[in-house]
């Protein structure tokens, strides 16, 4: 039954994306070396979120304090001079009437399993959902706020601290994130997994799946059916044995709309710049 309940939900959700008026910000992370949190990504914040919007409903739900949570972002919103009014989902009685009339959502970094478990627990994935996908909410995430928007949360990077039903997530992109992305390093020391092999692992398991792996300094801009990757440093994409097992690297401003067109088997992907594994 639950499983049954899982599969209604993904299929739903990816009947609502196609022709959907989702507007999506996905940072790899808050901060990036040399910058003020969010300074890195203040102009794309800027014109994302548009004139229009004045009020910022924040969901902390991926840390523990949510009260300090919301000051921490309210206080590195002002420092670079973005001048909204952050509004704390918990501050509210209840939830689920604050996405509803929410002008824009902002889910924040932290930890992926603590942050779903409780979009589980408060009933807000398919409000979340509906207000993204039918009704054009801007939604923001930031690392664990960016996993979240994908099709499960199977990529992060984070530990399991905690038992959220399921991985599944909100279901708002056809694909797989890996925030704050590292490329190998060949001369390093470390004789733990690199997170290539990481993600690899993940694609053994799951062989129709696309990762997009987001270097800090990065994010994916979606507008609709249109998706760019955005900032300085680029992204990879991951795909598995049967997309002709390779990497693909992403420049910085890079047309990547054919990675919403869902999850086909057949669909051709711009080879790029492939590392064959």
């Amino acid at each position: 039954m639950l499983h049954a309940l899982r599969r209604g939900r993904a299929t739903m959700a990816k009947d609502l994306m196609s022709a959907s008026p989702r507007r999506l910000l996905l940072l790899s992370s808050a901060s990036v070396h040399g910058c003020e949190p969010f300074e890195y990504a203040k102009e794309e914040i800027i014109n994302f979120f548009g004139s229009s919007v004045k009020e910022i409903l924040f969901i902390p739900y991926a840390l523990h304090d949510y009260d300090a949570y919301v000051s921490r972002i309210r206080q590195r919103f002002a420092k670079i001079g973005l001048d909204y009014k952050i509004v704390g989902i918990h501050e509210g009685t209840f939830a689920t009437e604050a996405v509803n009339n929410a002008q824009a959502v902002f889910i924040g970094g932290g930890n992926s399993f603590r942050l779903l478990k409780s979009l589980y627990a408060m009933d807000l994935v398919p409000l979340l959902q509906k207000r993204v996908l039918e009704d054009g909410l801007p939604y923001m995430g930031s690392s664990a706020g960016s996993n979240v928007a994908t099709i499960s949360i199977n990529t992060t990077n984070d530990m399991p601290i905690v038992y959220p039903p399921t991985f599944q997530a909100l279901n708002l992109i056809p694909i797989n994130i890996n925030p704050h992305y590292i490329d190998t390093d060949p001369n390093s020391t470390h004789k733990g997994e690199t997170r290539d092999e990481r993600i690899a692992e993940y694609l053994e398991q799951e062989p129709g799946r696309l990762v997009l792996a987001l270097r800090e300094g990065a994010w994916l801009r979606v507008e609709g059916d249109r998706a760019t990757v955005g900032g300085k440093t680029g992204a990879r994409l991951f795909k598995s044995l049967e997309r002709d097992q390779g990497i693909v690297e992403i420049a910085p401003d890079a047309d990547v709309s054919y990675l919403m067109e869902g999850l086909t088997r057949t669909h051709s992907i711009p080879s790029g710049d492939k590392d064959k594994a």
